[in-house]
């Protein structure tokens, strides 16, 4: 079983930081892709940001310039960096990884989230 371990959720302050942290283990095929995503309550889960294998990244509108997406192919592994965080960052947030499936196709996995609060 694929699974993605998310780390580093938890209470920010506004203004603050925080560094989520994702590792994608199991049957996982040649990774894409990966990043992450959020829900807040009542609204639809949006993209925060996402890392190709190529380094090529998106950002959320509403993340640009506070937020950093890293990663180590060699490692499985996705970093962002939340920096000056703000009372809407709060949200669960979920791993996300694009990885090669069967033929030429592209399975998606999620983590299980982990809940960010940033509040003073």
């Amino acid at each position: 079983q694929v699974q993605l371990v998310e780390s580093g959720g938890g209470l920010g302050q506004p203004g603050g930081s925080l560094r989520l942290s994702c590792t994608a283990s199991g049957r996982i095929g040649k990774i894409y892709a990966m990043g992450w995503y959020r829900q807040a309550r009542g609204k639809e889960r949006e993209l925060v940001a996402r890392i190709n294998s190529g380094g090529d990244t998106d950002y959320g509108d509403s993340v640009k310039g506070r937020f950093t997406i890293s990663s180590d192919n060699a490692k499985a592994t996705v970093v962002l960096e939340m920096n000056s965080l703000k009372p809407d960052d709060t949200a669960l947030y979920y791993c996300n990884a694009e990885a090669q499936g069967a033929t030429d196709s592209t399975w998606k996995y999620w983590g299980k989230g982990t809940p960010v609060t940033v509040s003073s």
